[in-house]
């Protein structure tokens, strides 16, 4: 007969002491089952007594099913009650696990000696078996993630669950505001990715902006400078920097085709990033061979046109002045500030 075993969590967050555990109680039984126990109202409450935000159970399920999608004898199961944190039955959780894994269990895993006597008494007949107990190989805790913050045991969040917390910091403005330079400064300090204007790829390739885009260039612009910033935000490292996103490409729908585009706001308002930092064309304009609109009373038009379309939209957004070492040295701070 298979041995069958099963390691269970919350997994809030999923780290490598989760991985290492996992991976080291596969090639110790036939078939494992790894367990998401969770309940949004005990969930909740373990997150409140910190400033870890709370992650969804939805969110926990597929970390773990994108981390054992290529282990053929490793089953994901999800586990739900409603009890909170301090009302949670484990002999309840144990029946709604078993029933779920539907075979006898032969081993329970776990990190914790302490959980010896309730396993014993909820899962009879099956030997529990620590794993690492000391943490020799990772010495972290999901509590101690909780409580210090993801971003100082960032080398503990597997590369699964990274993208869910990385920061992602968009810069908006018109025509040579410092927007490129910026994004690509900052990335290199903050030693992470960022993600090109894509709308400027576009125009390049096609061969000019005004009178050359058509109506439906702008909806695959933003849908493609979104599908750059997901795939960016799987490989960066705590931030991920942008360069534009469908605000402005509303604003160039309207200055280069005259038309507003009901598909443009509502990416606009699906997009979310934690930071939005507008840009003032209060720098000298630069002639790089693509800009069109280098006059002061132009720019400063378009700059009011692209931050009414920006609250229209309900985003909330910082506006940096001055020159590209004061827009820096803010920018900087604020980024700084939001990963402490």
């Amino acid at each position: 007969m298979k041995k069958i075993g099963f390691y269970g969590g919350k997994f809030l967050p999923l780290h490598q002491g989760h991985v290492y555990a996992l991976i080291q109680a596969s090639t110790m039984v036939e078939e494992l089952y790894v367990v998401l126990s969770h309940s949004e109202k005990r969930d909740r409450e373990i997150c409140a007594r910190t400033d870890f935000p709370y992650v969804p159970a939805a969110v926990r399920l597929r970390w773990l099913h994108q981390l054992t999608k290529d282990m053929p004898y490793v089953h994901v199961v999800s586990i739900e009650d409603d009890a909170g944190d301090e009302d949670y039955d484990w002999r309840d959780g144990a029946a709604l696990i078993k029933e779920a894994i539907g075979q006898p269990i032969d081993e329970v895993f776990s990190s914790e000696r302490g959980y010896s006597d309730i396993f014993r008494e909820c899962y009879p007949g099956a030997e529990h078996i620590i794993l690492d107990e000391e943490r020799v190989f990772a010495p972290i805790s999901a509590t101690m993630i909780r409580t210090d913050g993801v971003y100082r045991h960032w080398d503990m969040i597997p590369s699964v669950a990274r993208s869910y917390f990385v920061k992602k910091v968009v810069v908006i403005g018109t025509e040579s505001c410092g927007k490129s330079t910026l994004v690509r400064n900052l990335a290199s300090v903050f030693n992470t990715n960022y993600v090109a204007e894509y709308g400027r790829t576009r125009c390049e390739e096609i061969g000019g902006y005004d009178g050359v885009l058509l109506d439906e260039d702008y909806p695959m612009i933003a849908y493609e400078q979104q599908r750059q910033v997901e795939k960016a935000s799987a490989f960066s490292n705590r931030v991920l920097f942008v360069d534009t996103e469908a605000t402005v490409t509303q604003f160039y729908s309207e200055l280069y085709n005259g038309k507003l585009q009901e598909v443009l706001d509502s990416i606009a308002k699906a997009q979310e990033y934690d930071l939005y930092l507008l840009l003032e064309p209060d720098v000298e304009w630069v002639d790089d061979g693509w800009r069109m609109h280098g006059e002061e009373t132009v720019r400063r038009q378009n700059h009011e046109r692209l931050q009414e379309l920006l609250e229209e939209n309900g985003i909330m957004f910082t506006t940096l002045s001055g020159s590209y070492r004061e827009k820096w040295e803010e920018a900087f701070r604020l980024v700084n500030g939001m990963l402490k």
